[in-house]
């Protein structure tokens, strides 16, 4: 037969799945092990959001919508993109989507041809390097240290530009870091952008979680050079606890974001009616909730981190939203831990998980060597009993 388009065979599979799957096998031979890899809020969707989802059911609110969404739903994200950012977008210039995920691929698809080159800053979420060469881009990773906050800065950025270079990928806040980029570092960043002619695909999707009253900056808003080169990613599973929901939307120039509806109408078709209904009373409704859930984040941020740095051989920098922190394993480099040689964070994960009972998620697939990611969208008690595990392994 054939061979396989070579663009798809160069796309690989998620690195953290051989740990995730052999945390639910534990999980289901009844296994008592703490997963600290769920990149979900653990709260329910609020009552509010969930009968406005019945209620479309009820009211047979269950056809196709326009490819790019509902003009209810794209009008309560223009509403929202005020309210939060003070953007006026049309609702012309939104496309909502199955998620998020989902719209940083039509983004990619919209800017970027076979052999354009995509700046993606790491630690990056996982899916980024991969969305990135699915549309033939070649991504270009700048890495940022835990020495600068793993935040990217203008002049590796700048470094990093060259002719073919279209697009720069940003994920603020950062999942997995948790890190937030400052209004002031991203007018910097936005100055060399502008001077390389680069779009800015933006992926907002964690702006509602932001930690010690920091305030979040949506890169659009430095301006009307950012906001007409910006394609701005957001949606409503994380601020909403609507995961399952599947709706995300962008933000984008009328041209940009007309190519963007197109490919949904030839490729997903529009989003699922029922949860666009849901999601527009999410936007448009309330957002008591959202910072109800805010709040509990930042109380467990912060019993994370001050417990994982009175740890000894871990250590880790306090994140400033999202609900991940990075764990610094260098100190564990070359250390036997339970008969096992750790050498690097898979082995370390692989090894928590058989002999601690505690699932996390390597850094190697978030061009992260030598850290793991904790979520800590999960319980307190979760969170206690996971790093007593963490301890009580690295004590061996």
């Amino acid at each position: 037969m054939k061979e396989l388009s070579t663009i798809a065979q160069a796309v690989q599979a998620s690195t953290t799945m051989a740990i995730d799957a052999m945390f639910k096998q534990m999980k289901a031979d009844g296994i008592d092990v703490i997963g600290f890899g769920a990149g979900e809020p653990d709260f329910n969707t609020p009552e509010a959001i969930k009968e406005a989802g019945i209620a479309a059911i009820r009211n047979n609110v269950t056809r196709y919508t326009p490819a790019a969404g509902t003009v209810e739903l794209r009008q309560a994200v223009c509403d929202r993109m005020k309210a939060d950012f003070g953007l006026d977008y049309k609702p012309a210039q939104v496309v909502v989507s199955s998620g998020a995920k989902h719209l940083v691929y039509l983004a990619l698809r919209a800017l970027v041809n076979p052999g354009d080159e995509v700046i993606l800053p790491a630690p990056y979420w996982v899916s980024y390097i991969e969305l990135i060469r699915m549309v033939g881009g070649v991504p270009v990773v700048v890495t940022a240290t835990e020495a600068e906050d793993f935040k990217l800065t203008a002049g590796k950025l700048e470094s990093a530009i060259t002719l073919k270079t279209k697009a720069i990928l940003l994920n603020n806040p950062s999942n997995p870091t948790g890190m937030m980029y400052s209004r002031e570092e991203l007018e910097s960043i936005a100055a060399v952008c502008r001077k390389a002619d680069l779009y800015v695909i933006s992926d907002e999707i964690y702006a509602c979680l932001t930690y010690d009253g920091a305030e979040f900056t949506s890169f659009a808003s430095l301006g009307e050079d950012a906001k007409e080169r910006a394609i701005l990613i957001n949606g409503v599973s994380k601020a909403y606890a609507m995961t399952g929901w599947r709706i995300g939307y962008a933000c984008a120039n009328e041209k940009v974001a007309k190519v963007m509806a197109n490919y949904v109408s030839h490729s997903t078709g529009s989003p699922v009616a029922i949860s666009q209904k849901a999601s527009a009373a999410a936007l448009s409704g309330s957002q008591e909730e959202v910072e109800t859930m805010r709040q509990a984040f930042e109380e467990r941020r912060n019993f994370i981190v001050e417990q994982m740095n009175q740890i000894p051989g871990v250590s880790c920098i306090k994140p400033q939203g999202a609900f991940y922190v990075m764990m610094n394993l260098e100190q564990l480099i070359g250390k036997t831990i339970h008969g096992v040689e750790i050498t690097n964070d898979d082995v370390f994960a692989d090894a928590f998980l058989k002999y601690g009972l505690v699932a996390v998620v390597p850094g190697s697939g978030f061009g992260a060597p030598n850290f793991v990611r904790w979520s800590y969208a999960t319980s307190m008690d979760n969170i206690r009993e996971g790093l007593a595990r963490l301890k009580q392994f690295l004590s061996q």
